[in-house]
């Protein structure tokens, strides 16, 4: 089969045969049919990223596609079910194998290409915003980077929670997808995000994907107990962030890595997919989807992330073998 790889520590990543992996008794086949991207999956290339694998390895974090194989104690899955699973690799490849407790059934109306789409920049937004931050209705949210994987989803989720929304995202053009997704009020990158935001009454929760100056500027447009969600650092910066400022503004800033509850409460993870799930059947929620390219062109897919050409998720799409 084929699959996009690093083969070994600090070589690139590229298209290769591999051989097709066989289930263990707790673990699934997967015949691949879409894999997501994400601004992870170039820190892992890097080996930056505070989960990349040992060597060698398949890129692709987040999957949906056909069960064809089972292992021997997996009795709540069959070969032809339809599938999502939040892999954290692997998932740039015909075929995959992975833990059997993280799959979950597919909606019957939910494509492939939203399901790869929805899993981590949704779910990060729907675990920050509801289980960490506690967003209320009424409640003003700023969402920086708001047109990219990510923050739209924050966007959408935020308006759906009843928020007053502040998306900030460079251009009209992007701006105008975060207004498509519910944001109330836009906020271009070259504006004073500070200044602006105070005009609007401050924020009670940031969301905050970018770091750097904008933390800086978002940090000090939140209100008296606002709660700060650091989410990325697609700016390079990661933020310092001054204690003594959060003790006179009873300000609170809370970490969000959706990954590590897989470690210590994957519940919480499924909780959230299935709610997530449950609103995408609902027609509450559409991804939006920039770009859907096949398997040999992800280097392509994740040159649009490095460079900031895409909006919302970039989707590989990935054909059964001939």
């Amino acid at each position: 089969m084929q699959a996009y790889r690093i083969e070994t520590k600090g070589a690139s990543a590229r298209l290769t045969e591999t051989q097709l992996p066989t289930p263990a008794s707790n673990q699934i086949r997967i015949a691949i049919r879409a894999c997501g991207l994400n601004f992870a999956d170039l820190l892992m290339q890097k080996g930056t990223y505070q989960d990349t694998p040992e060597t060698p390895f398949t890129l692709g974090m987040e999957i949906a596609g056909i069960v064809d194989k089972i292992g021997n104690n997996v009795s709540h899955l069959k070969p032809g079910d339809r599938v999502a699973v939040y892999s954290g690799q692997g998932g740039l490849a015909e075929s995959g194998v992975f833990d059997a407790a993280r799959a979950i059934p597919l909606p019957e109306t939910m494509s492939f290409e939203d399901a790869a789409a929805i899993q981590i920049a949704y779910g990060t937004s729907h675990i920050a915003l509801d289980h960490r931050a506690r967003l209320q209705p009424g409640e003003t949210l700023l969402v920086t980077g708001a047109a990219g994987g990510v923050g739209l989803t924050a966007v959408e989720i935020g308006k759906l929670m009843g928020a007053t929304v502040i998306a900030q995202a460079r251009g009209e053009d992007k701006l105008a997808v975060a207004q498509k997704a519910g944001a109330d009020h836009l906020i271009d990158a070259g504006e004073d995000l500070r200044d602006r935001v105070r005009a609007l009454g401050g924020a009670d929760v940031v969301y905050d994907a970018i770091g750097g100056d904008v933390f800086k500027a978002a940090f000090r447009a939140t209100n008296p107990e606002g709660r700060l969600l650091p989410i990325g650092f697609a700016g390079g910066e990661v933020p310092q962030i001054p204690a003594n400022h959060l003790l006179v503004k009873n300000i609170s800033v809370i970490g969000v890595y959706i990954g590590g509850y897989l470690k210590f409460r994957p519940e919480v993870v499924r909780d959230s997919f299935n709610t997530l799930f449950r609103w995408h059947s609902e027609g509450r929620i559409k991804p939006h989807i920039s770009h859907v390219l096949p398997l040999e062109e992800a280097a392509k897919g994740l040159e649009l992330l490095r460079d900031r050409k895409s909006t919302g998720k970039v989707v590989i799409k990935i054909n059964p073998p001939l």
